[in-house]
């Protein structure tokens, strides 16, 4: 019961997100239309909006667009992207003083070196406990996963095994094998036999 409520609260903040997300889309795009409207004053710098009114605009629109992408992908590099355009904003439009701009710099050249350093594919995840006996085909369907079968029937055990078979991988609680885009880890072993495997979804 409880991992289908979990799973219930999972899949109503996606909603609660992609209303969210929706609603910024919609605003972006109207805030779009006026500034297409408004470029034929461009020219004249005494009037809206002016080069530098426009850099900012679109910045900030950027900046939106970014935002609606990281409330559905949910990963490490979307949140990446809205840091290093909100920071190259600053830098580009603020003019206040070069140590201002030095420090952006700095900024962006440290959020490169953590994306190339430290990120990893499956840094966020969503893990899940199943009993080894369940049917794969049935946790595919409700958790909307692509765990790899070949028969109808076969059970997560069965696709451990397989695979653990498949790579030489010695059976032990902690034991993992990997697909293009989840893992399975042995959970729980009572009395020599699997009883509990955990599904790992990497969150792209």
């Amino acid at each position: 019961m409880e991992k289908y409520a979990h799973l219930f609260l999972k899949n109503l903040t996606k909603v609660l997100e992609f209303v969210i997300a929706a609603l910024l889309a919609c605003g972006i795009i109207i805030m779009t239309v006026q500034l297409i409207l408004s470029v034929g004053h461009l020219p004249d710098l005494n009037t809206y909006p002016n080069y530098d009114d426009l850099l900012t605009s679109c910045f900030n629109l950027i900046i939106g667009v970014e935002l609606i992408r990281m409330l559905y992908l949910h990963s490490p590099i979307t949140v990446f992207e809205v840091l290093l355009f909100a920071i190259a904003r600053q830098v580009i439009i603020d003019h206040s003083s070069p140590v201002n701009s030095l420090l952006g710099v700095i900024a962006i050249a440290i959020l490169f070196a953590t994306r190339r350093f430290l990120f990893s594919s499956f840094d966020e995840t969503d893990k899940t406990v199943f009993r080894a006996t369940q049917k794969v085909r049935r946790i595919n369907r409700l958790f909307h996963l692509n765990i790899p079968c070949q028969d109808h029937d076969d059970t997560l055990l069965d696709v451990l095994l397989h695979k653990m078979e498949e790579e030489g991988t010695e059976m032990g609680i902690g034991a993992c094998v990997y697909f293009s885009d989840l893992g399975l880890r042995i959970a729980k072993i009572t009395e020599g036999k699997i009883t509990r495997i955990e599904v790992i979804r990497s969150i792209h």
